[in-house]
């Protein structure tokens, strides 16, 4: 497709690879195409995935009667399917897995007893997300926390330091997501007045997760399914939670005041293009192609590839590559003045060469003694 004769959006950055800038209003109806899920092929790629699922945790519980380190071993593949599974999930949220309203969520609150995700719950902080991505004034949904420059060297000296503990990696990567998904999803954190069929959702997923854990302690025994479940589960959050900071947080990312903020620039400029080598594009869904997601949400996962196809510029916009993931998790503040994020370092040296240009030193005059200077002779 070729974007030199589009208009130019009133927002927006042009892409640093110097491609013609894309037009995000024009590009959702031309995606509309993209939208149409295929029931043979959903049922298949959710097949493919509970199968070998299943497969490798049987695996792991027999395993552990030859010792815990072989049982281990197969963790971070079961941890990748579960990954898998949350994303197919994640597409049923979006009402882009089945046809049919019914079908996507039935599916999707069945796999969020295996991901320990309540799926109306999670159905509609993701949406608020969606809805707000970029916006300055609506963060809080379903985001990482990112403060502004000014706001975070605003905060008391405590206030900053709770920032930066929340912002470290193994905040972020490890304690955050444990707590997300073994504690938080336990209640409708956020939505807890917004009606009682959030609380149905965390309650009945509770009670089914409950049926299934006491269901494996009969068979297998606490010990062995704890330490099979626990570590799955760690290994897919915190592989998600990192898909998920990697998405919006990145040095060129899109953020406005609400007055400024564009819901098509914001999905399209905003998100990455995660392009990551096979088999980890199986295992995450194809969700590293989180710019067009944004942008049209309703796209199956399996079909977002066919998108970047048929529309190469974008490819290139907002890369990333497996090499250049970590450079990210250094970037924590967003700079209004530069619209860019910025590490805390680079935030605290631009503020204090702002300090040194602003500061000027006023010589005191002459004042030795005897001198006389407008005294006449």
């Amino acid at each position: 497709m070729d974007f030199a004769n589009t208009e130019m959006p009133n927002q927006g950055p042009v892409p640093a690879t110097g491609l013609p800038t894309l037009v995000p209003h024009k590009l959702v109806s031309q995606l509309k195409p993209f939208s149409r899920p295929h029931t043979v092929r959903s049922i298949w790629e959710l097949a493919i995935t509970l199968v070998p699922f299943f497969g490798v945790v049987s695996a792991m519980l027999a395993a552990i009667s030859a010792g815990y380190l072989i049982a281990l071993v197969l963790a971070p593949l079961a941890g990748l399917l579960l990954l898998r599974i949350f994303i197919i999930q994640h597409d049923c949220g979006h009402d882009a897995f089945l046809s049919k309203r019914s079908g996507n969520d039935w599916i999707g609150r069945a796999l969020g007893v295996l991901t320990f995700t309540p799926y109306d719950y999670w159905r509609r902080s993701h949406t608020l997300h969606h809805a707000s991505t970029g916006n300055l004034d609506a963060r809080g949904y379903g985001d990482i926390d990112t403060l502004t420059v000014r706001e975070f060297q605003s905060r008391s000296r405590l206030g900053r330091l709770g920032y930066r503990l929340y912002r470290h990696p193994a905040v972020l990567l490890g304690i955050g997501p444990a707590y997300l998904f073994l504690l938080r999803h336990r209640l409708p954190i956020g939505l807890m007045r917004a009606g009682v069929k959030y609380w149905v959702s965390t309650i009945a997923t509770n009670l089914a997760i409950a049926a299934m854990m006491g269901g494996l302690i009969l068979l297998v025994g606490w010990g062995t399914t704890l330490l099979v479940v626990i570590p799955t589960l760690l290994i897919a959050a915190s592989t998600g939670v990192y898909l998920f900071y990697i998405q919006h947080q990145f040095e060129t990312a899109h953020w406005d005041k609400a007055t400024a903020w564009s819901f098509h620039d914001a999905a399209l400029y905003g998100s990455t293009h995660l392009d990551l080598p096979q088999p980890l594009r199986w295992f995450t869904g194809n969700i590293g192609v989180h710019h067009v997601h944004h942008l049209a949400s309703r796209i199956p996962f399996y079909r977002l590839q066919e998108v970047l196809n048929a529309y190469p510029d974008l490819r290139h916009l907002n890369r990333f590559t497996f090499a250049q993931m970590i450079r990210p998790l250094a970037l924590t503040l967003w700079d209004e003045d530069r619209r860019r994020l910025v590490s805390f370092r680079e935030a605290a040296a631009v503020a204090e060469r702002s300090r040194q240009v602003s500061f000027t030193v006023y010589r005191a005059p002459d004042r030795t003694v005897g001198s006389r200077p407008n005294s006449r002779q």
